[in-house]
């Protein structure tokens, strides 16, 4: 539906023009309508118009002045007048204008009817080219996205090469320099969607017009933003701070000097984001904020092997003590962010992996919390990490202690000997016989090897061998109900397994026994 304004001092007119639209169009237009341009002016304040139909001599703001202010507006209608008058005056206006007609009074119906039409078909094709070039823009814009989304994930790609990738995909504004932020997506726009969340940023920003640039959500879901000056950011700031409830967080990257410094800026943003796990509030960090920090740091990783002796000793104020010792916040705040990166790492390698790996896995609680603070970017705050992590480590320590009292306890492997067997012929596993027993199923397999000197697979294996060779030895069944009765799931397996062990065929085992008792 087009929006159609008609401006004329004259009632009458404005019904006629209406009636006649009316009959011919049908409800093909939105109509409007005003006495004068100052009261048209306001109409278009409230809604965008496609189509004005204006008069020239009207009281408060004639029709020149009107068409004249419309040249003001950013979305401007198609112009007719509508005038009593052939003058030359104001067909010089019209003209510089871009007035598409000039309509004279009384109105030739056929003659409105030609106007309206031939300007609908310029619309139309007008909104055609449009919706092209808006398809042609996207395209570009995805590859040029698909191309830095390239970069981010390339290892070892020099300023130039950066720089062909940025230029080919379109980007050439990047060559004069720009700035990049990251900006973290707020938990409550992570389920509405990506698209909310930039254009709640867009409108946070403004963008003004001749601003370059382009956005678009990495891997790891946060927005990246490439701009051309440092502008759209310094207003993002002012906005977060004037609206407290944004929760928008943000890292600035320093000034690029030229396209091959896309991946450096992105890196740069990446890390100043990382600091918000000391800041509590909202808003911008930027990269020039940070180029203090010291990077000549060492990992305390003795001190992080200390925590695990711990585990187990009941001694938890020791590893209280030890904790608050290797995550001093004066310290940490000293250097760069890498210092506790490198510290978070440490513990996942030497203290919680090793404790998974000597006594296997404990609870759901404990792997759910295990799996949250292996990442220290899981949390909000550096506190929260803390205190998950002193969390885990307590009810590790509770766990060691149990396994440690267990350790030595051998009734529970005489009794899984036992019971293997008299269940070596069934479908028999080491996951049935632990649960039998009621062992973790991974401190089980290391209590068994400790126990018997073997695995558990090669136990059984070896048991159920045993029998197959009393059953040769004794018996006349057939190979395949001697594997079945050993419990091999069937004779290929079987005769794979026993010539493995025993350096011969079963069928020759028993003509080597059946020949020893004859002699």
């Amino acid at each position: 539906m087009c929006n159609l304004l008609i401006v004329d001092d004259e009632k009458n007119i404005r019904d006629g023009l209406k009636a006649m639209i009316r009959r011919e169009f049908g409800d093909d237009y939105a109509l409007y309508f005003a006495a004068n341009g100052e009261q048209a002016l306001q109409v278009m304040d409230e809604t965008e118009m496609d189509l004005v139909i204006t008069d020239i001599r009207m009281p408060v703001m004639d029709g020149i002045e009107l068409i004249n202010r419309i040249q003001d507006q950013e979305a401007r209608p198609d112009l007719v007048i509508l005038s009593g008058h052939d003058d030359f005056q104001y067909a010089k206006a019209a003209i510089r204008c871009n007035v598409k007609e000039y309509l004279l009074k009384p109105i030739v119906r056929d003659e409105l009817f030609r106007t309206l039409r031939r300007l609908d078909e310029e619309r139309i094709r007008k909104g055609e080219i449009a919706d092209q070039l808006r398809g042609t823009k996207a395209l570009k814009e995805n590859y040029a996205v698909s191309r830095l989304q390239y970069l981010f994930l390339q290892e070892g790609m020099d300023e130039h090469a950066i720089r062909d990738v940025v230029l080919q995909a379109g980007l050439d504004w990047l060559d004069a320099g720009g700035y990049a932020a990251l900006v973290l997506v707020p938990e409550r726009y992570r389920e509405a969607g990506w698209d909310e969340f930039t254009a709640y940023v867009d409108l946070m920003i403004g963008w003004l017009p001749g601003e370059r640039h382009i956005r678009f959500y990495d891997k790891d879901g946060k927005l990246v933003l490439f701009t051309d000056t440092a502008a759209p950011f310094n207003r993002l700031g002012e906005e977060i701070i004037r609206q407290s409830s944004s929760a928008i967080r943000a890292g600035i990257s320093e000034g690029m000097a030229g396209a091959g410094e896309v991946k450096k800026a992105y890196q740069q943003a990446g890390r100043a984001l990382k600091y918000f796990l000391f800041q509590n509030m909202p808003g911008l960090i930027r990269s020039t904020e940070l180029s203090g920090k010291r990077t000549d740091y060492r990992i305390p990783v003795e001190d992080i092997r200390k925590t695990a002796n711990l585990l187990g000793l009941d001694r938890d104020a020791e590893l209280s003590r030890l904790l608050q010792h290797i995550f001093d916040i004066r310290t940490i705040l000293q250097y760069d962010i890498g210092y506790l990166e490198g510290i978070s790492h440490a513990f996942n390698e030497h203290v919680f992996d090793q404790v998974f790996q000597t006594y296997g896995e404990e609870s759901v609680d404990i792997l759910k919390l295990h799996k949250q603070v292996g990442n220290l970017y899981n949390f909000n705050h550096f506190h929260d990490y803390f205190h998950s992590l002193e969390s885990l480590l307590f009810l590790l320590s509770d766990y060691v202690k149990r396994m440690r009292s267990m350790h030595f306890d051998q009734s529970e492997i005489q009794r899984a000997i036992v019971y293997i067997e008299e269940h070596f012929h069934e479908n028999l596993n080491m996951a049935v016989v632990s649960n039998h027993v009621s062992l973790n199923y991974s401190y089980f397999s290391q209590a068994f090897k400790e126990y018997t000197g073997e695995t558990f697979v090669s136990h059984l294996r070896k048991l159920r061998i045993r029998k197959a060779k009393e059953l040769l030895g004794s018996t006349d069944l057939k190979v395949y109900e001697i594997s079945e009765r050993a419990g091999f799931e069937n004779v290929k397996h079987f005769t794979k397994v026993f010539k493995e062990m025993e350096g011969v065929a079963p069928l020759e085992y028993r003509s080597q026994q059946e020949a020893l008792r004859r002699r």
